[in-house]
């Protein structure tokens, strides 16, 4: 039964140097929207040098090539707080060990911290938490339909 077993990667994963994430405040609201499942607003993203955003967004929803390219170019911190948002200990530990305060406040909002949407009430900007609250209720629904055995695979 080999076709179980995971393969092994052949090549060691290179160390990739983080890229800036400082996006305007419009931007980050596009990027909800595009969260919360706006397929127009997605392709633009990735059509007006936002390409990162339009694979965060696929990320968020459990797509693995997206995923790998955030790694593979420069976006593992965004990666990390989807991560983060997903419950990974270890994403969360990442992101405070390279001190991405935000980033780790906004993964654990999403995953319904509220010691965390507390922090980002008082150190973050309204189209933040706007991002953080489409996240939460894309992820709840992700989770959702995990648990429904009727809806297993649809997502």
């Amino acid at each position: 039964m080999k076709w179980f077993k995971k393969k092994e990667r052949t090549e060691t994963p290179q160390q990739v140097a983080l890229k800036p994430i400082q996006f305007p405040a419009n931007v980050v609201l596009l990027w909800a929207k595009a969260i919360e499942g706006d397929k127009v607003i997605q392709l633009w993203l990735k059509e007006n040098g936002y390409e990162a955003l339009f694979h965060a967004t696929n990320a968020v929803y459990l797509v693995q090539h997206s995923r790998d390219w955030l790694m593979e170019n420069g976006y593992a911190h965004l990666m990390a707080m989807i991560n983060a948002a997903e419950g990974l200990e270890k994403a969360q530990q990442w992101l405070l060990m390279h001190q991405m305060d935000l980033l780790y406040h906004i993964g654990r909002a999403v995953d319904h911290e509220t010691d965390s949407f507390e922090w980002l009430a008082k150190h973050a900007t309204p189209d933040l938490i706007i991002l953080a609250k489409s996240m939460q209720f894309v992820k709840d629904r992700i989770e959702e339909n995990h648990n429904d055995i009727h809806f297993f695979g649809k997502d």
